[in-house]
C-alpha cells in the first residue's frame, strides 16, 4: 500500500470514528439514566444549559442530548442538583424553569 493510500485510509478511519462518536453523544438518555439522576436527587431544569451540554429535549430539529445550539436555550433541559433551577443566577436575570420556556431559542 502506497503511503497516499495508507494516510487516505487513517482519515477516513478518523472521519468515520468522530461520526460515530457524534452520534452516541446526540443519543437521548436511557431510562436507567434518567432513574439513575432522579434517584441522586437531580431535576430536570430548562433554559439553563449553554450550547451543546443539555441532557435532553432541544425543540424541532433536534436529537436529544448535546444538540442545543443556543446557550440558555428555553427548550432544552439539563439535570441539576434538586431544588435549585429556579434560583439559579444565569446573565441578564435569566431563571431556568421545570417547564420549557420559549425564550432564547435558536431562529
Amino acid at each position: 500500500m502506497s503511503t497516499k493510500s495508507t494516510i487516505s485510509a487513517a482519515l477516513l478511519a478518523s472521519a468515520v470514528a468522530t461520526a460515530v462518536s457524534s452520534l452516541a453523544i446526540a443519543a437521548p438518555l436511557t431510562e436507567a439514566q434518567v432513574k439513575a439522576a432522579m434517584d441522586a436527587g437531580k431535576e430536570k431544569c430548562y433554559g439553563v444549559a449553554l450550547k451543546g451540554q443539555n441532557d435532553c429535549k432541544a425543540g424541532p430539529g433536534t436529537t436529544c442530548q448535546a444538540t442545543s445550539t443556543v446557550d440558555y436555550q428555553g427548550n432544552a433541559w439539563k439535570f441539576v442538583d434538586g431544588g435549585t433551577c429556579t434560583t439559579m443566577d444565569l446573565p441578564d436575570g435569566r431563571k431556568g424553569s421545570p417547564e420549557p420556556l420559549s425564550r432564547d431559542l435558536p431562529s
